[in-house]
């Protein structure tokens, strides 16, 4: 082995540091919704969100079909070579020039739908930023290398430049073009100033010895279960807009639904996409004794997340959304009941998915059971969206999403069994149903007292934390008695020092 080689693997990034570094930005994330939507809310309206929320879901067609699956592919590739400098530097140029060169072609049909459109010609025109963003996104080389902390330095930056511009130039419902306009200007930017940090890692390419075309293959290979997946995260907001019309407002109840939900998967979906790059690694490496080792570690930290915080959302909806979004988003509060279980299904699918069948090679398998999924949600938005609407598309994707989770685990049995998820489950599903009530009768009795407000859900969500900390401690959980220990014995340790 060389001296290279040895440097890079004796620097091998650390998974805890590298999840602290995500958890910051994606508290971050968590929050600034909070900042953000109850302004938002109020000022766009329901059918100026609706509006935004449609035009991009179109965009993002387009976006996906210019990335290609270089993300996935790219991050997985350099991940297998960092331990190589030259063959990293070689492999990065030629996945960044096929993915500008796939851009390029987007960019271009992207053009004929700004020709073609009347109505949204000027907000599709703003997003054809969002397009060009694709080609200047290079964080799935830094996600390879495990390098998050310059993912996350930038993503900070750019959230904190957004949320200035969107308080100084958003005023009115007249300026929902400006503030499409902004968001897709603020990922632009944030994108082209990732490429500051490049040289630190790769050099100038030799254009003579790069070969883009010879990833098409594979990168197609990750893109048919990207763009199947799209179908039941995007084509049911394009949906909506078909079958609602002029009337954009079931998109915009829509909208903040399954924002709510995606923002309470963002804990676990983080521990998810730092776990990948690792497990990469491993499979190439055909370390199995502690691939299966981190898959069980993994496994009990997800339902630790996902079984309080699906039960969470759905008991605080009911108080959180008239104060945080304004009486005329009632609708919200059904939607969330219905998509609040997506953050447990889609957090053990994507636990599998990105720690087992995409590192492991598997990603043709599971590229299949994403296109049988999107089938499935695609025929169900056809029947419950015009009878139901939002609840509808809302039930279609949780259907689609068990469908897909049912799948994966059977794809990846060598490594997850039925009683491991029971194992680590059951506990967690008592103290859960016992939290949920317990946010549920504490909400009813300080609405009754005081109302709906912010103080409301603060108490929910602090009193139900509680609730479901000690009743694990009360069916002597593992997982959080182990974490218990650490706390008492570093006290322990303090006091006897002082």
């Amino acid at each position: 082995m060389s001296k290279n080689k040895e440097g890079r693997n004796k620097s091998m990034p650390s998974i805890r540091k590298n999840y602290t570094y995500n958890l910051i930005y994606q508290i971050m994330t968590l929050l600034t919704p909070f900042i953000t939507t109850p302004y938002l809310s109020r000022v766009l309206g329901p059918d100026g969100t609706g509006i935004q929320s449609y035009t991009n879901s179109v965009v993002q067609y387009f976006a996906i079909a210019a990335a290609l699956g270089t993300a996935s592919y790219g991050q997985r590739e350099i991940a297998r070579s960092r331990d190589d400098k030259e063959a990293l530097g070689r492999l990065f140029w030629e996945i960044e020039l096929l993915c500008a060169g796939t851009t390029a072609l987007c960019l271009i049909c992207w053009m004929g739908v700004i020709g073609f459109s009347k109505e949204y010609a000027p907000y599709y025109g703003a997003l054809s930023m969002t397009l060009i963003a694709v080609a200047f996104d290079i964080s799935w080389f830094f996600g390879g290398l495990e390098q998050y902390g310059l993912i996350v330095v930038r993503n900070m930056a750019v959230k904190c430049v957004g949320i200035a511009m969107l308080f100084l130039f958003i005023r009115t419902k007249n300026d929902l073009l400006l503030y499409v306009s902004l968001t897709a200007a603020t990922g632009l930017l944030g994108n082209i100033s990732m490429w500051g940090y490049l040289r630190q890692f790769v050099g100038k390419p030799d254009i003579s010895q790069l070969r883009p075309f010879r990833h098409l293959k594979e990168t197609f290979v990750y893109f048919i279960p990207t763009i199947a997946t799209s179908v039941y995260t995007i084509l049911d907001k394009t949906m909506l807009g078909w079958f609602t019309g002029q009337d954009k407002s079931q998109n915009g109840y829509y909208e903040y639904a399954t924002g709510f939900v995606n923002m309470s998967k963002i804990l676990i979906m983080s521990f998810n996409a730092v776990m990948s790059a690792r497990m990469s690694y491993l499979f190439g490496a055909g370390r199995i004794a502690e691939i299966q080792e981190r898959i069980q570690g993994s496994m009990d930290f997800v339902l630790f997340l996902a079984v309080p915080i699906t039960l969470g959302l759905a008991g605080i909806a009911g108080d959180f959304v008239p104060w945080f979004l304004g009486a005329e988003y009632r609708p919200v509060i059904s939607l969330m009941y219905v998509c609040a279980p997506l953050v447990f299904v889609v957090g053990l699918s994507d636990c599998v998915g990105s720690q087992i069948l995409t590192p492991g090679g598997m990603r043709a398998q599971s590229s299949r059971v994403i296109v049988a999924g999107a089938g499935v949600n695609f025929l169900l938005n056809l029947v419950l969206i015009p009878r139901f609407l939002a609840s509808g598309a809302a039930a279609a994707s949780v259907i689609a999403e068990c469908f897909i989770t049912i799948f994966y685990l059977w794809l990846g049995r060598g490594f997850v069994k039925p009683s491991m998820i029971w194992k680590y489950g059951w506990r967690r599903l008592l103290a859960g149903l016992a939290m949920l009530g317990a946010v549920l009768g504490l909400g009813n009795a300080l609405e009754t007292a005081a109302g709906t407000g912010p103080a409301v859900t603060f108490a929910q969500i602090i009193g139900g934390a509680v609730v479901y900390g000690l009743s694990l401690l009360l069916l002597k959980d593992p997982f959080i008695w182990k974490w218990a220990q650490m706390i008492l014995c570093r006290l322990s340790g303090r006091q006897r020092g002082e």
